[in-house]
């Protein structure tokens, strides 16, 4: 029983008495049995006995007073061996235990009735519930008091700012992680997600795990956590390819997480789990009968628990060593387990055994260091306000260092370096496989006792074996092929765009901006070769540089070839939209699956910067679109590209839209894509420079002036005197022709003025020709008709009625009057007379006006200039044959 604390001098004799007998009780239970709860040994007598004050959990109403009760057997076996060995003398230990109950206001009361009414205590040992030990141990700085845990393993202690006189001889939780960072650095394993529930205690060991691996070239893939129901953690989990989990969780958790993993077959050779060791023995028997057995039936359970690995501070040490006891850890615990007898075994007792060795040792160094300042002080002068003494027993402490039964004792900042050690679940029980020594920093796994489900261990992800897509080489080469015979015909556009650069036709179809359509035809099918050249062709620096490269050449090439296109357009839009316009310049079987790697470009503004190009280049098409529109009603063919822009301009565009989406569908199929890119490319390209060069091909070799003739020009006669007021109404002109039109207008001049001298040379013949009767009859008899015919033919002149009048005159009224060749007697002096005289002046015009009619009937588009002459036949004589023209001209104005 623990020894009551004093009360004060008030209680009645009646209680005085009663605390009396049970005391003396007490004492001869003790002394009866070494098992009992007395605080000195039997042979304590003739030794000073140095107060300490245990703080454990005792009672039965209490679930972790099983832990006080099974460690007592362990301190009391320790406070005899201390003894026995004269450790301390001529000191002995008095250890007096206090029942906190595990509860926060039951183990305050403990503690400051300890201090009040015990004996002046030199140090705490105990510490089992968390709460109950941090709200002391953050006190105790105001004591002096060092205190030492033999199972307080909550991490949240370790913080030597907020409990700098704690200690522990109990490995935190947070020590296993540098035992599992071991772990994962020997299967090789680099990749693992955690998996933890809800709790403080849990979450601070995870947190401390990722401080642990971080640096460590070890990722955390995936951080999962849960309240009750760990099912849809664990589905993600599998969803990250997590294989390697790390859980924190207790042992009825533990449970349902295995239930949830092998639904989700989350085990078997893919996968390792790694949860906490501190587990009770056979914990899943109690936990499934708290399962859903619809769920989760308990050979499911078991099936997913295989090979699962725990990871908790090791107990006993594993070696054949003798302790700093004498005595082996196999020795000790074959003593301890025959002293608790009935009493259920703690899996702290060797902490606690090796705590009440750590506090000898803390004193007799203690001793050590007052014997050598010469201060004539005994460790038993301490009282909870000397600070000195505090801070030598604290100093003292942190310096210990033996091998006792739990292995080495020593402390880094308050913490213990302790062993760590390893089980694996291995066919419905728990094997020791390794541990590992904090001290050492080493793993030793015992004789490759880790079995796993397959031949090898798990891999820490799914094995990604990189295969780069490549392009085909034939579709690379058949793509090619076309883009050359593309570049032929692009090539034969161009030298026949500069051979006949000077013919009509061509000229007026600016025969520069047709270059530069070529040359953006050739840009676009250029980078044709460079979209299909790869990392199976080149390396992967030089695909970067390809990249911007590829992107630019199709850029600029398509701006090119339109923005020549749509130039020309402008042009011809400006002149017909602005007469007075003279001049343009021209415009400017294992766990392996397959990885396809694909070679995309992209920057880190993509979006925006396609937005762009995508926006101005369809403003653009828009633009020429609006110019093929304005344009379509000009007459002249070789001007008119309106109806060519509007297909390029619509085949274009539908390609474009085509290819892209299904580019972008394809980006997984390189081959597709390429193909698709391509042959867009060669489509448009093709198209374009096809509908634009084709037509002009066949006009030339066919009918090239028809091409240049204005084809709605219509002319207005209005012949006046003066050749200053000459008017000339034209309806569509080019670039080319008005540089021409004046020097046309120079050769009309010309020839209205050899019209004029042909005049006056042909009324001086008609003259010659009336003395001729035989050459006047067949005038008469032979041209009248076919003068007539002519002018009918062209329709010189028509009546109300819309016939055709005959030429007529004086003579075809009387035909025996005037031309009666049957005259012949006539005098000279009668015919001289006769010629200025009404009728031959009648006469006379009546010839001389169809001739001259004949004349100009070409310039109103009757018949050629180069025809022979009306009034005489072909075969009548050899000054009126048919002479080939100088030039062949329209005349208007006359």
């Amino acid at each position: 029983m623990p020894a009551l604390p004093r009360r004060p001098s008030a209680a009645t004799p009646s209680a005085c008495l009663f605390l009396l007998l049970l005391l003396l009780v007490s004492l001869a239970w003790v002394r009866s049995n070494s098992r009992g709860l007395a605080g000195l040994p039997p042979n304590s007598a003739a030794t000073t006995p140095i107060a300490i004050m245990g703080l454990m959990p005792l009672s039965d109403s209490v679930e972790k007073g099983r832990i006080g009760r099974g460690v007592l057997p362990a301190m009391q076996l320790a406070l005899e061996q201390i003894l026995n060995e004269s450790l301390l003398s001529p000191y002995s230990l008095d250890l007096r235990y206090y029942d906190t109950e595990c509860d926060n206001a039951k183990g305050l009361k403990a503690f400051y009735d300890a201090i009040k009414y015990g004996p002046t205590h030199l140090m705490v040992f105990g510490g089992v519930c968390t709460t109950v030990t941090s709200i002391i141990a953050e006190s105790l700085i105001g004591w002096n008091l060092v205190q030492l845990s033999f199972a307080a393993t909550t991490p949240e202690l370790a913080d030597k700012k907020k409990y700098p006189y704690f200690f522990r001889t109990v490995p935190s939780d947070n020590a296993v992680n540098p035992a599992i960072l071991k772990l994962l650095k020997h299967y090789e394993w680099k990749r693992v997600g955690t998996l933890t529930q809800d709790i403080r205690r849990f979450s601070e060991v995870r947190n401390d795990l990722t401080g642990v691996l971080y640096g460590e070239d070890i990722e955390i893939s995936d951080t999962e956590s849960f309240s009750n129901d760990p099912c849809t953690s664990v589905k993600k989990l599998k969803g990250n390819d997590v294989r390697i989990i790390l859980g924190q969780f207790n042992e009825e958790m533990a449970a349902r997480v295995f239930c949830c993993a092998f639904n989700e077959k989350m085990f078997g050779p893919k996968y390792q789990w790694i949860i906490p060791g501190w587990y009770q023995n056979s914990w899943w028997e109690k936990a499934i009968p708290l399962l859903n057995s619809s769920h989760c039936l308990a050979i499911n359970l078991l099936g997913a628990m295989e090979g699962y690995i725990g990871v908790d501070f090791e107990p006993l040490s594993s070696k054949q060593i003798k302790t700093i006891s004498g005595r082996t850890p196999q020795q000790y615990e074959a003593e301890y387990n025959h002293r608790r007898g009935n009493v259920e075994a703690s899996k702290f007792h060797g902490f606690a055994y090796d705590g009440i060795w750590v506090i000898a040792k803390t004193l007799q160094q203690a001793m050590k260091i007052l014997n050598a300042t010469n201060k004539n002080q005994k460790i038993e002068d301490f009282n909870y306000t000397n600070k000195e003494l505090g801070k030598i027993f604290l100093d003292a402490m942190n310096q210990t260092s033996f091998f006792g039964v739990t292995g080495q004792v020593m402390f880094r900042n308050g913490e213990r370096m302790g062993t760590i050690k390893f089980t694996q679940f291995q066919d419905k029980k728990e094997v020791k496989v390794g541990e590992y020594n904090a001290i050492l920093d080493s793993l030793e796994i015992i004789n490759n006792s880790i079995k796993f489900h397959g031949k090898e261990p798990p891999k820490d992800r799914t094995i990604i074996q990189k295969q780069l897509r490549k392009i085909s080489l034939p579709l690379y080469s058949i793509l090619s092929a076309l883009t050359i015979l593309g570049m032929i015909m692009a090539s034969a556009f161009l030298f026949f765009n500069i051979k006949n650069r000077n013919q009509k036709l061509i000229k007026m179809s600016s025969p520069y901006m047709n270059n530069l359509i070529i040359l953006g035809g050739m840009l676009s099918y250029a980078s044709i070769f460079l979209f299909g050249l790869d990392g199976s062709f080149v390396s992967e620096k030089t695909f970067e540089t390809l990249c911007t490269v590829r992107t630019w050449i199709l850029t600029v090439g398509y701006t090119t070839a339109f923005g020549a296109m749509f130039a020309k357009t402008w042009r011809v839009h400006a002149i017909f939209k602005n007469v007075k316009m003279k001049k343009k310049p021209d415009p400017a079987g294992r766990d392996i699956s397959i990885l396809p790697i694909l070679e995309h470009c992209e920057n880190t503004h993509m979006t925006i910067w396609l937005g762009i190009v995508y926006a101005y280049k369809g403003l653009l098409m828009l633009f020429g679109c609006f110019l093929a529109w304005e344009t379509r009603n000009v007459s002249i063919p070789a001007l008119n590209d309106s109806k060519y822009i509007g297909m390029s301009v619509y085949n274009v565009g539908i390609m474009c839209i085509i290819g892209a989406a299904v580019s972008f569908l394809t980006r997984d199929q390189p081959n597709v894509q390429f193909c698709i890119v391509a042959l867009v490319i060669i489509f448009c390209s093709t198209i374009t420079l096809c509908l634009v060069f084709v037509p002009k091909l066949i006009t030339l070799r066919t009918n090239p002036d028809a091409a240049t003739r204005n084809r709605g020009l219509q002319f207005t006669q209005n012949q006046k005197k003066d050749d200053s007021k000459t008017s000339t109404s034209v309806t569509s002109v080019n670039q080319a022709s008005t540089s021409r039109l004046e020097g046309l207008q120079s050769e009309n001049h010309q020839l209205r003025m050899k019209i004029t001298e042909l005049d006056k040379a042909l009324e001086e013949v008609t003259m010659q020709l009336q003395d001729t009767p035989e050459k006047t009859t067949y005038i008469k008899q032979n041209h009248y008709q076919e003068l007539n015919d002519i002018l009918s033919i062209r329709n010189f002149t028509e009546n109300k009625d819309g016939e055709k009048p005959i030429l007529k005159n004086h003579l075809d009224q009387n035909p025996q009057a005037q031309w009666n060749t049957t005259e012949s007697s006539r005098t000279s002096k009668d015919f001289i007379e006769d010629i200025n005289s009404p009728e031959h002046i009648q006469r006379r015009l009546s010839l001389q006006l169809p001739i001259l009619h004949h004349a100009y009937l070409p310039s109103i588009g009757g018949v050629d200039a180069s025809c022979a002459s009306p009034c005489v036949s072909p075969s009548a004589s050899p000054r009126h044959r048919h002479v080939p023209p100088s030039f062949r001209v329209m005349v208007s104005g006359l």
